[in-house]
């Protein structure tokens, strides 16, 4: 390919985060240090991880390397092949969102990444949900910042060690809604066909009626390129989170500041999503800028993926 793909466009320069650690509970258990870039040569995209594990648990001895990550891209804006050393696999991007499914030799872990990156060009929410086997055992998830001077510019190099303070203050804390106040987090979010087109905005609504300090009565409303009206009763317990009809059926599973609900609607349809709280911070109260990311699958079969930033409003 003599030029990078829209998607390796997008994510030009170098990324800076401080993801935290979560085993299959949704505990926190310590942070991994990543300056991250990928680098488009001579029709060629390699990608680089740079950083370390800090702290882990029991988790520690799985996934602290003693080598930075590097594995060729077969770029694409259709099938992204990972070819290796470090990662096996394939990601298919959606706009600014990408779903990579992939093996990792050095941690010995299946993983299911997604990046979005948000509308500003220069956020990137990300998470690894990573398996052995079918089963989960543990997560990767927080917010990265570009940069593209940061080795020359001590200024730049200030603004992300600042960022990065505060990922290490917010990463830990759990994903909550408000619980005593009734409002509704909305905006405007892009709708992907499975054929990674373009299918046009939705406007989303996600209106909270609490009901009590574990229970919330969700009224989520989709207008625009897909319509979907629906309520479910939301109920919290510790990082497992529950949808108890009249309208959608299922469960989530949190971990830090990113809820990960999978719901059955009452048709044929089904969601698997990632609801993250960019801007939690500890204490008690939620954060006010959400971002979802929402795969849409009608019967078992993946249909469209809808993405987009969503901020509260109290009513």
């Amino acid at each position: 390919m003599a030029e990078p793909s829209e998607w390796q466009t997008r994510i030009a320069g170098e990324w800076h985060g401080r993801p935290s650690l979560f085993d299959a509970t949704g505990t926190w258990q310590g942070y991994e240090d990543i300056r991250r870039s990928s680098v488009f040569e001579d029709g060629a995209t390699t990608y680089y991880m740079d950083g370390g594990l800090e702290g882990g648990g029991p988790l520690a001895g799985r996934f602290r390397l003693g080598a930075p990550f590097a594995f060729g891209v077969v770029d694409s804006d259709r099938d992204r092949i990972y070819t290796g050393p470090d990662f096996h696999g394939t990601g298919q991007p959606y706009g600014g969102f990408v779903d990579a499914h992939y093996y990792g030799p050095g941690w010995q872990v299946d993983l299911n990444t997604w990046n979005h990156v948000l509308p500003d060009g220069e956020t990137q929410v990300y998470s690894s949900t990573l398996y052995q086997g079918w089963a989960v055992v543990g997560c990767f998830n927080g917010v990265y910042k570009r940069t593209t001077d940061y080795d020359a510019s001590p200024e730049t190099r200030a603004a992300i060690e600042e960022f990065l303070a505060g990922e290490t203050r917010h990463g830990p804390v759990p994903y909550i809604l408000p619980t005593k106040q009734r409002g509704a987090y909305s905006g405007t979010c892009e709708l992907w066909g499975a054929d990674q087109k373009l299918i046009g905005d939705v406007t989303v609504s996600i209106e909270l009626e609490p009901v009590n300090l574990l229970r919330t009565r969700q009224h989520v409303t989709w207008t625009g390129a897909i319509e979907r009206r629906y309520t479910v009763e939301a109920r919290r317990d510790g990082f497992r989170h529950f949808y108890e009809g009249p309208d959608a059926w299922g469960n989530a599973q949190s971990f830090g500041r990113a809820n990960y609900p999978v719901l059955h609607f009452t048709d044929v349809w089904k969601a698997k999503g990632r609801e993250f709280m960019i801007d939690a911070r500890p204490g008690m109260t939620a954060g006010e800028t959400l971002t979802v990311v929402y795969e849409l699958f009608e019967g078992n079969v993946l249909n469209c993926v809808l993405h987009g930033v969503l901020t509260w409003e109290a009513s």
